[in-house]
């Protein structure tokens, strides 16, 4: 009886212990975006570096598929997500109070570090005769779902270039998992996606059937570029997705990570420094990290003050002044 009750009383500890451990963990989440773009993979790299030292620091982190930046700003907002990766545009409208947050500034929104560049990519079906984003017109279109970055752009991009939704033959508003398909069967003649390169998106269209990359560019670009320091012209190099030989001129934005200032200093501290020390395995975990730099993620495309936590690990390492 003796023994069982030692037993017992061991069964308990243990279980006290745990527990107890498990109260000394910090839960955090990082929305992302699509399974099939960069967003998702992005967020399980990130995650993955703050994992490995979780023994160490206490927090244990996770990975969220999403709308994209539009939702993962107004989740951080609400309190759902501690972290959440956007396009710079979208950062600084949250922070502006313009945009898609006209009238509702987000003042408690903080940078952590840019990320990738995401070129704004147009996908036509070979057969549509869309060469240029003008050609659109007349067309069968998929112009993001509400709540994503891509929608946001696209339709700056319409308004800049005198396009309006009453000028395509169908308007569609699929999620970008679903829009390559989508092409493929004939149901639209073209798709958009603000996007890092190499895209599984951007890969299964252009492998399941024949489509062209679309150029956007010409002076309502040029203008827009000038106008917008979060915006900048870019090139989809040719070679990269199958039928697509050719350099394809475009502008684009920058992926960021974001928080709240509400968020802990240590946490936010502990998960750039994950990242940080790492840089080389984590410009290794996708093709779009290959040409990150430490200097640029610590700057570029950062409208929202930086929280503290970042500030001081690149202050730490010389990244800021």
């Amino acid at each position: 009886m003796k023994s069982t009750l030692l037993g017992t009383a061991a069964v308990f500890g243990m279980a006290l212990a745990g527990a107890a451990a498990a109260q000394d963990q910090t839960f955090i989440s990082i929305g992302t975006g699509a399974v099939t773009g960069v967003y998702y993979p992005t967020g399980g790299a990130i995650c993955r570096l703050v994992n490995r030292d979780r023994a160490e620091h206490g927090i244990r982190c996770g990975v969220e598929s999403t709308g994209g930046s539009v939702f993962n700003v107004n989740a951080i907002r609400g309190g759902e997500l501690e972290f959440g990766v956007v396009q710079s545009d979208i950062q600084f409208q949250a922070v502006d109070g313009s945009g898609s947050f006209e009238g509702d500034a987000f003042e408690n929104l903080r940078s952590v570090f840019a990320l990738h560049p995401e070129p704004f990519t147009v996908v036509a079906r070979a057969d549509s005769g869309i060469v240029n984003f003008e050609d659109l017109r007349g067309k069968r279109v998929n112009v993001g779902n509400p709540g994503s970055g891509t929608r946001d752009t696209m339709e700056l991009a319409m308004e800049r270039f005198g396009i309006a939704m009453s000028d395509f033959s169908m308007v569609s508003e699929l999620q970008a998992g679903e829009q390559s398909q989508a092409l493929c069967d004939n149901n639209i003649d073209a798709m958009v996606y603000t996007v890092g390169h190499p895209s599984g998106s951007i890969q299964e269209a252009t492998t399941a059937c024949d489509s062209v990359l679309v150029n956007v560019s010409g002076e309502a670009v040029d203008a827009l570029v000038e106008e917008f320091p979060y915006y900048r012209a870019a090139t989809i190099a040719g070679g990269m997705y199958r039928g697509n030989a050719e350099d394809v001129q475009t502008f684009g934005v920058g992926a960021t990570l974001v928080t709240s200032a509400d968020v802990s200093e240590d946490v936010v501290y502990e998960l750039t420094r994950a990242v940080f020390e790492n840089i080389d395995q984590f410009r290794s975990l996708h093709p779009a990290f290959e040409n990150l730099d430490p200097a640029e993620m610590a700057t570029d495309g950062l409208s929202a003050p930086l929280h503290p936590g970042a500030e001081r690990y690149f202050r730490e390492a010389g990244l800021i002044e």
